[in-house]
C-alpha cells in the first residue's frame, strides 16, 4: 500500500473531489432518472421517441461537445447561468458544483436505461391488484412497483457513479483543471501525462481509480442480489 500513502496533498484532494462530485452526480440524477424511465417504460405520448433521444444525446455526443454545451448554457454570461447567479447566487462554470452536473448529464442515460429495463420486467398484474383494491397511481407505484425495481435503481446509481469517477471531456471543457477545486482524478491523471516525471503519480491515480470503480461496481451486484433475495423470499 506504499503507492497509496505517498499520495501528495493535491492527489488526495483530487481522489476526494472525485467521490464528491460522483455522489452529488447520482443522487441528484437519481429522481429524474427514476420519473423519466416511468415514463419512458409506461408513458404514451407524442414526442416519445425525441425525448428518448434526448436522454441517450451524452452518449453518442462527443463529450467536449456536451461540455461545450454546457458552458454556453450554465456559464456566468450564459442565459441559464447568469440567471442563476443573480437570482439564486448558484454558479456552475469553473466550480466543483459544474463538475457534478456535467457528470450528471453524462451519466444519465445509463441511469435511466437500467431503471426503465427494470420497470418494463414487473408483472403489471401486481399494480393492478393494487388498484382494483382502490390504491391511488402514486401509492401503487410507490408500495408495489418502486420495492421491485429496487435492483435496477442501484445497478443504475452504481453505472452513474462509475461514470462520473471517468469522465474528463464534459469537466474539463466546462469548468477546467483547477487543483482543489474542479480537477478530478482523471484531470489529475492527464495532468501528470503532460509533465516530466509524472509517470508515478498518473500511475498511483489510475489504480486508485480502478479500485473505486470496481468496489463500486462489486458493491451494486452484491446489493441487488440481496434486494433480489428479500423479494423472492416475500
Amino acid at each position: 500500500m506504499n503507492w497509496l500513502t505517498g499520495l501528495t496533498p493535491d492527489e488526495w484532494n483530487a481522489v476526494r473531489l472525485s467521490i464528491k462530485v460522483a455522489t452529488v452526480a447520482m443522487l441528484a440524477s437519481l429522481p429524474p432518472g427514476i420519473a423519466i424511465a416511468l415514463l419512458l417504460a409506461r408513458g404514451r405520448f407524442w414526442g416519445k421517441t425525441v425525448l428518448n433521444g434526448l436522454v441517450h444525446l451524452p452518449l453518442v455526443l462527443p463529450p467536449v461537445v456536451t461540455g461545450y454545451l454546457l458552458l454556453i448554457s450554465f456559464g456566468r454570461r450564459a442565459p441559464i447561468g447568469s440567471f442563476l447567479e443573480n437570482w439564486f447566487g448558484i454558479v456552475f462554470s469553473f466550480r466543483w458544483t459544474g463538475a457534478a452536473l456535467a457528470c450528471a448529464i453524462m451519466g444519465f442515460p445509463l441511469m435511466v436505461r437500467a431503471i426503465r429495463l427494470s420497470i418494463e420486467a414487473v408483472d403489471r398484474k401486481l399494480e393492478a391488484a393494487a388498484g382494483t383494491l382502490g390504491a391511488h397511481p402514486l401509492w401503487v407505484f410507490l408500495t408495489v412497483t418502486l420495492p421491485l425495481i429496487v435492483p435496477g435503481v442501484i445497478a443504475g446509481s452504481i453505472l452513474s457513479f462509475a461514470k462520473a469517477m471517468g469522465e474528463f471531456g464534459a469537466t474539463i471543457t466546462f469548468v477546467s483543471n483547477i487543483p482543489g477545486e474542479t480537477q478530478t482524478l482523471p484531470s489529475a491523471i492527464y495532468t501528470f501525462t503532460q509533465v516530466p516525471g509524472g509517470d508515478e503519480g498518473a500511475l498511483r491515480l489510475t489504480l486508485i481509480s480502478i479500485v473505486i470503480s470496481m468496489g463500486a461496481l462489486v458493491v451494486s451486484e452484491a446489493l441487488a442480489r440481496r434486494v433480489g433475495r428479500r423479494l423472492d423470499v416475500e
